[in-house]
């Protein structure tokens, strides 16, 4: 195999690779040779079918798994030599098209390398750490919304009119052309109105109802409703009204606390407090690390590979674009101009990927198996019934599986900077730290 450079520019790279027919015969002979105690052949015993033969027969399909082999591994081999790393997959052809049996393989491989990544002295870096802890009228004030999440109701005055969000108490009985059918009747049945856990157009026949009026209400099952008996029909249900009640906030006692599974009031206010404590704490990092990373991006310089940032502009300027067109859910659109903004923006992303990897690598740090597992895990949550069915999903998609390791190996180098980093912690309001928040998401 022979290796020679054409062309290093910069980051850019080029060589010619030969790998001799002779190279490759051998390749082949040895397949054939691994092969050849399985091989079985009319007129042969397993594994005595003779070389010649196996080359007549199978020679041709060997050949050019050969030849993709000894491509890869004279690529695997330089990388190996030369020590670089692409930064996207080599382009690789064949030179000599008209090649055939007996001739040697030509191959231009080209890339562009990773830059050399000088590490940053992250102990010159000073940060400082806002520390915001949960005053008194911040928990009374998270206390308050959840009394107003807590479902409890309160009788309206005699006569006032059912509006959405009320509760409704009635009894129903549902026929269809007179008769009535099964599940269709009920007695003091709570309803909050608008909550569409009827079928469709049955709440809103309720609204202006009030406590003692009885009224029909005509609704069409949903042709694929899931009672076949059922589906299409059109169904009368005669409604009694016992009771409406409007939505109010709950008491803050420790019967409250209790709906949110706390032992009292004061169990609950302590959970709260955590709770803020670990939001304001998260925040917090969110601002700290961003100006690690502006420190970062300010102070280390290195030669970007131009593919990398052409790339994450053009992502970029997609995603923007989708952003600002909602309602266009495929890639059936004009296309996409990237802009000086857009390759400013990939510039950073990239250069702050790549200290962020090597960083990363140099330190060791690496995303566990459980790490992994727990990320699943919090994403399957989102799809109620198909958890098994999702994890099983990544399990086997190894670019889904990255998409997913990324982010945490990223705050994994973030948290070990941090530890190296001078750090001085600020006490603020909660007030202050928004307002820093506002200033972070206006830059």
């Amino acid at each position: 195999m022979q290796v020679k450079e054409t062309l290093n520019e910069g980051l850019k790279r080029a060589y010619s690779i030969t790998i001799t027919a002779d190279e490759l015969e051998a390749t082949v002979n040895e397949k054939l040779k691994e092969a050849q105690p399985e091989v079985e052949m009319k007129g042969f015993r397993k594994g005595k079918v003779p070389m010649a033969m196996m080359k007549k027969q199978f020679g041709q399909k060997v050949m050019g798994e050969a030849m993709q082999e000894s491509v890869d591994n004279a690529m695997a081999k330089h990388f190996e030599d030369s020590g670089e790393r692409p930064a996207m997959q080599p382009e690789v052809k064949m030179v000599n098209e008209d090649w055939k049996e007996g001739d040697d393989i030509a191959v231009e491989m080209s890339y562009e390398a990773l830059p050399p990544i000088e590490q940053p002295d992250l102990k010159s870096v000073k940060l400082e750490k806002l520390v915001v802890k949960p005053a008194d009228a911040d928990v009374d004030e998270a206390l308050k919304s959840l009394s107003e999440t807590a479902q409890n109701f309160e009788d309206r005055k005699a006569g006032s009119k059912a509006k959405d969000g009320d509760q409704m108490t009635f009894d129903f009985a549902g026929s269809v052309d007179g008769e009535l059918f099964e599940g269709g009747t009920a007695e003091d049945y709570p309803l909050v109105l608008g909550s569409n856990s009827f079928i469709p157009g049955f709440e809103e026949q309720l609204v202006g109802a009030k406590a003692g009026d009885e009224l029909d209400v005509k609704v069409t099952f949903p042709a694929e409703y899931q009672a076949e008996h059922l589906a299409g029909k059109e169904a009368v249900f005669a409604c009694k009204v016992k009771a409406v009640k409007a939505p109010a906030a709950a008491e803050i006692n420790d019967e409250m606390a209790k709906q949110f599974g706390a032992e009292d009031l004061a169990d609950l206010k302590g959970q709260v407090s955590e709770r803020l404590t670990a939001e304001y704490g998260g925040a917090a990092r969110a601002l700290m690390k961003r100006t690690l990373l502006d420190e970062l991006d300010k102070t280390v310089k290195f030669e970007l590979p131009p593919s990398l940032v052409e790339a994450e502009a053009g992502q970029i300027a997609h995603q923007l674009w989708h952003e600002e067109n909602p309602d266009v859910e495929g890639h059936d659109h004009p296309e996409i101009e990237t802009t000086d903004e857009h390759k400013k923006l990939a510039e950073r992303r990239v250069k702050l990927g790549l200290l962020l990897a090597e960083m990363g690598q140099q330190a060791e740090v690496e995303v566990t198996d459980a790490e992994m597992t727990q990320a699943i895990m919090n994403q399957a949550r989102q799809y109620p019934g198909q958890e098994r069915e999702y994890f099983e999903f990544v399990q086997q998609n190894q670019q889904m599986q990255q998409q997913m390791r990324a982010p945490i190996f990223e705050e994994k180098v973030v948290d070990y900077a941090f530890e190296l980093v001078a750090v001085t912690e600020k006490e603020v309001t909660k007030d202050e730290l928004e307002i820093a928040l506002e200033a972070l998401e206006k830059e």
